[in-house]
């Protein structure tokens, strides 16, 4: 069993490594999260070898040692919960002829939008040829590492997919997924206008949550894909997301 342990939890550690190392040098990345992957392999190989030398069972107190199983248990039940929520936004695509569709911002590059980006723009695009009575809010303030707002990103990407200008508003002041739905509010009826929030897929049950919280009456959920190599990441990250806005009260 100890063996047994050692070894999954080393070759767990490996993994997680190796996954950080393709994040970090092949595949573009927005935020420094991925640093997770290099952390969790890390404890993970130096756990396996504190196990395989005698010194977890020999050294560290009973006490300790179990303290840290039912922590790690607990955790790993509410994570398995926490991603049940994330995973059944993947299939929610919205209901036809909304008023309006709130697209989430992402990163703008000096090229256009990011790929998590696109994907959401495209989706956007999709459900407005579909719908033509339908308007989009495009939402999202200029960070500081880029350009322009995403707002005005977005709508410059929409404006060359053929979107007419007139269906786009531009929200152009908000720096998280909170004040996305909560400054957007203020171009619609959010007691009466039917809602879709366009966000990716392990991002739309968060997404739909806090804008129920912030008083859409009605909304649900357009879910864009993800990038495949990062959907891991993206999944992990989002777990801390949901902790984080649930404790804050914003959803």
């Amino acid at each position: 069993m100890v063996i047994n342990m050692y070894v999954i939890l080393f070759l767990t550690g490996i993994l997680f490594i190796v996954y950080f190392l393709c994040i970090a040098l092949f595949v573009g990345h927005g935020t420094n999260f991925y640093f997770i992957w290099l952390f969790l392999g890390t404890g993970a190989i130096v756990l396996s070898l504190l196990i395989k030398k005698g010194i977890w069972e020999n050294y560290v107190p009973g006490w300790l040692r179990k303290l840290f199983v039912i922590l790690v248990c607990l955790g790993g039940v509410l994570f398995a919960i926490v991603e049940g929520f994330i995973l059944n936004g993947f299939s929610q695509k919205g209901a036809d002829g909304l008023d309006y569709l709130v697209v989430l911002g992402a990163q703008v590059k000096r090229d256009g939008p990011s790929k998590v980006l696109q994907y959401r723009l495209d989706e956007a695009c999709v459900y407005l040829e579909k719908n033509e009575n339908t308007k989009v809010i495009v939402s999202g303030g200029q960070g500081t590492d880029e350009h322009i707002s995403e707002a005005q990103g977005m709508y410059d990407y929409l404006v060359g997919q053929g979107i007419a200008p007139e269906r786009i508003i531009r929200e152009d002041q908000s720096k998280n997924t909170f004040q996305n739905l909560t400054f957007s509010a203020g171009f619609l009826d959010k007691e009466k206008d039917s809602v879709g929030v366009v966000s990716n897929n392990f991002h739309v049950f968060r997404a739909v949550k806090i804008a129920q919280k912030a008083g859409y009456s009605n909304v649900c959920g357009i879910a864009a894909k993800g990038e495949p190599f990062l959907q891991y990441n993206n999944m992990m990250r989002e777990f801390f997301g949901v902790m984080k806005d649930f404790l804050a009260g914003n959803m």
